[in-house]
């Protein structure tokens, strides 16, 4: 848990991305806060996954910044992505290795010692119901499970910040729905700051997430999903989004 976590656990600030002259992020700044489940709410091409690329450090913003819990990404990246949790859109297993060899060389590149490395790992796929299928191999798997896994690994060095970029994408329903409960568990029951991107409406909570609607690189509302809708004159986010994005469907 991290109860001890002061102020912001992703702060990004007046974030500016250009392709060849194209803005793709304009000025973009939120942020997410410990024990709050945050949706990045955005149609496909608003810059989510740009975002996700600098927030990660595999892209450098052209102007802005992004610290987590206090340290500069661009400035103390080791400090900063130590502190974080990533699952990403694309698939990264090795789908030749078994789901527990997955898990242990992640650990090892954490520096996360075998005994300790077993015992997180246990634990990991113990609550994803997926510790009966440690020895499989990932290639075996259905996308749900590899997900979960994704999931698991991203949880086992006890990060702060969990960041995933449209996670649910492929999945049947019971397996989104399943996997958006368990995350949202994550950020109550841990205290873990999340940060999940998607164009679904319905993966958001209403009553307990955080929403930053992103449309063409502009944050264009922030806040509990009361405050965009009552900002915005809607009655529902699903009213609030249309109204921002111009009725791109989501």
């Amino acid at each position: 848990m991290h109860p001890d976590v002061p102020g912001s656990a992703l702060s990004v600030e007046d974030v500016r991305f250009a392709y060849q002259g194209r803005p793709a992020l304009d000025g973009v700044g939120f942020t997410v806060e410990p024990g709050r489940f945050t949706a990045l709410l955005g149609p496909n091409g608003a810059g989510k996954s740009t975002l996700f690329a600098i927030a990660t450090g595999l892209l450098q913003p052209q102007a802005g910044r992004v610290r987590v819990l206090g340290h500069d990404l661009a400035r103390a990246p080791v400090a900063a992505l130590g502190h974080m949790g990533v699952v990403f859109q694309q698939p990264t297993l090795d789908l030749d290795l078994s789901v527990v060899q997955n898990l242990r060389y992640f650990a090892a590149l954490h520096g996360i010692g075998r005994a300790k490395a077993d015992d997180r790992i246990e634990a990991e796929l113990t609550r994803l119901a997926m510790f009966e299928r440690r020895d499989e191999k990932v290639r075996k798997l259905n996308g749900g499970h590899r997900r979960r896994v994704e999931i698991a690994r991203a949880l086992l060095h006890r990060p702060a910040l969990l960041l995933l970029d449209e996670p649910t994408v492929g999945l049947d329903l019971p397996t989104r729905r399943a996997l958006i409960d368990h995350v949202h568990d994550l950020a109550r029951n841990d205290g873990i700051a999340v940060l999940w991107a998607t164009h679904l409406i319905d993966e958001i909570d209403p009553a307990t997430d955080r929403v930053v609607v992103l449309h063409r690189g502009t944050v264009r509302a922030s806040g509990t999903v009361l405050e965009v809708n009552r900002a915005a004159g809607a009655a529902s986010i699903t009213e609030t989004f249309d109204r921002l994005t111009g009725g791109v469907a989501a």
